[in-house]
């Protein structure tokens, strides 16, 4: 991306304030994980345990500061997120045995949106200890339920919600909107 990407600027708020207010609308606590120094402007910040050791770190980070049972964890990347969609994927989880409640949209696992039971910290932090850093060998080990694409769908939500940004022209596509078009342009465009 070439910059932090939770500062850069979409639809006039920074994806990081974007990220907040939509898991805010629907959570009690709403709080960031990461360094303080680059984002205690923005609320409360949670940092790593264990630093430089990517996404499940800041699962980890999270879990352990937690006092709640069932904890969502949101991606600042995916502007496009609804404060709806997280309700609905928060009453999944609530009502699962399931330790991970995870969709599987988009053509694979969304594991940075996804709902979380406190227990699993202690899972993480092996498998950080282990310098395992990647999120989807975790499932394996855990009882995960996987939310379908066809089931999000019938839901009611389209699952471009899960459209993330990891480079700067996938940025841009979804903060440059395609221009409006009228009927007769449409028309004359087609002859």
């Amino acid at each position: 991306m070439g910059a932090d990407k939770a500062l850069l600027s979409f639809d006039g708020q920074t994806l990081l304030e974007r990220a907040l207010h939509t898991a805010a609308a629907i959570a009690e606590r709403a709080v960031i994980v990461g360094p303080g120094e680059r984002y205690a402007a923005f609320g409360e910040v949670i940092e790593d345990v264990y630093v430089g050791c990517g996404p499940l770190a800041g699962i980890h980070a999270a879990l352990g500061a937690s006092n709640t049972d069932v904890n969502l964890m949101l991606s600042v990347d995916m502007p496009l997120m609804t404060p709806s969609f997280l309700a609905w994927l928060l009453q999944r989880a609530q009502a699962a045995k399931e330790l991970i409640v995870v969709p599987d949209a988009l053509g694979g696992l969304q594991p940075l949106c996804a709902v979380y039971r406190r227990e699993v910290c202690a899972i993480v932090e092996q498998a950080l200890r282990k310098g395992d850093y990647k999120i989807g060998k975790l499932f394996p080990l855990v009882p995960t339920r996987y939310v379908s694409e066809q089931e999000i769908t019938a839901g009611g939500f389209s699952t471009t919600i899960f459209r993330n940004v990891n480079t700067r022209d996938e940025f841009e596509e979804l903060a440059i909107p395609e221009p409006m078009t009228s009927n007769a342009e449409k028309g004359s465009k087609q002859r």
